[in-house]
């Protein structure tokens, strides 16, 4: 693998541009020395109320409620803690209840109208539209039938792309304008309780699985809805769940499972990349993909070359929670080269403290050295490039 070159200093022009893009919080960007100093020292120079604002843009929060006013919890995050995005579920997991904020659609494009309108940034908001049976956007509330990766995978090409078409639009009509899909994971353990046996995948061939996805991600590209192609570095050989524990795929994982996302890359169709909660130990002895700057940084960002924001997948999910404290998971992953976390308060526990714990966990690293500015900097200017896509 290639070494990680840490970056001490932001490009100046970078930083320019995420703090006049964030001017409703910054007037001025920080002052950077260069010298031969340690970030410690060089942390410590920054404002500590601008970079929170910068890094509240790295957070995608759920939250409970169907309908919103200017005291809702999420309206008071989004201006207070200057969050990124919000993601939306039908299905309340703490509680087991549906309608968690997805009821139908008339009640759902409302929502999100009302939440975008309390925002002066533009807001990621986002859910999973995959289709089958991972899509918060059920034909029982009212909304379009979407088939399973697997489904689709079993017809012509064109049609991938007409049913994305559909899908794109519709969300484009609630509001919606960032889907986590498609998935990209090769079938290739077919009893995988969270991929092979929930019909998550087009296939067991990834040239097939890369054209599959080119299809999905343009229908949705013609409707302006931004995607994620998840779960890397592939999640399809595993026969855990990392929703409930964590997920090894040391013995299992084959060279081939990162193919789709090579050729995604190569080809400048992902918008983000999701990375998944699964250890691999022959590449990273010590910490799953999600936490590891050997995946991260050396070989999604380095070797794969991939320049657009890095996506952890759910920080709720039980592979991270039963295995790390919430602060010290957080920090790895930004610390590793992620930019944005999904904090979906949608796993054993609905905690609406979590978002400004993250918060205050990663300005703490800030402080003290252990996250370097300039990945804060990074991130911003990525996350702001993405937003300029946002209709």
């Amino acid at each position: 693998m290639k070494k990680h070159i840490s970056l001490t200093l932001f490009v100046t022009s970078a930083i320019i541009l995420s703090l006049v893009y964030f001017s409703g919080f910054i007037t001025k960007p920080p002052e950077i020395k260069e010298s031969s100093k340690k970030e410690t020292t060089e942390n410590k120079s920054i404002n500590e109320s601008r970079v929170r604002k910068l890094i509240g843009q790295m957070l995608i929060v759920g939250f409970r409620g169907t309908s919103v006013d200017e005291n809702s919890y999420i309206v008071q995050k989004i201006k207070d803690l200057n969050l990124g995005g919000i993601i939306l579920f039908d299905y309340d997991i703490p509680s087991e209840t549906k309608g968690r904020n997805i009821v139908n659609p008339a009640q759902t494009k409302k929502l999100i109208s009302d939440i975008v309108s309390y925002s002066k940034i533009p807001l990621f908001i986002s859910t999973d539209a995959e289709g089958g049976l991972v899509n918060r956007l059920k034909p029982v509330y009212g909304f379009t039938d979407i088939p399973s990766h697997e489904t689709l995978g079993k017809k012509p090409k064109e049609e991938t792309l007409r049913t994305a078409e559909i899908l794109g639009k519709e969300l484009s009509n609630l509001g919606i304008n960032f889907d986590f899909a498609p998935v990209v994971d090769l079938n290739v353990n077919r009893e995988n309780p969270v991929i092979g046996k929930l019909g998550r995948s087009f296939g067991d061939d990834p040239q097939l699985v890369y054209e599959y996805a080119s299809k999905f991600i343009s229908g949705l590209h013609a409707f302006d809805i931004l995607t994620s192609i998840k779960h890397f570095p592939g999640h399809g050989s595993s026969d855990a769940d990392s929703h409930l524990e964590i997920v090894d795929v040391t013995k299992t994982y084959k060279e081939q499972e990162l193919e789709p996302f090579k050729n995604l890359i190569k080809n400048k169709l992902a918008d983000t990349v999701m990375v998944a909660h699964v250890f691999n130990r022959n590449i990273d002895p010590d910490y799953p993909a999600s936490l590891s700057k050997i995946f991260i940084t050396d070989i999604l960002r380095n070797d794969l070359g991939f320049e657009g924001v890095i996506i952890s997948d759910d920080m709720d999910m039980g592979a991270i929670q039963k295995n790390y404290g919430f602060e010290d998971a957080v920090v790895r992953a930004i610390k590793a080269g992620t930019d944005m976390l999904i904090i979906s308060n949608n796993g054993s526990v609905y905690d609406e403290s979590s978002p400004q714990r993250a918060i205050d966990a990663i300005w703490n690293a800030v402080k003290t050295g252990d996250i370097p500015i300039s990945n804060i900097y990074a991130s911003a200017e990525r996350i702001k490039t993405l937003k300029e896509k946002i209709k």
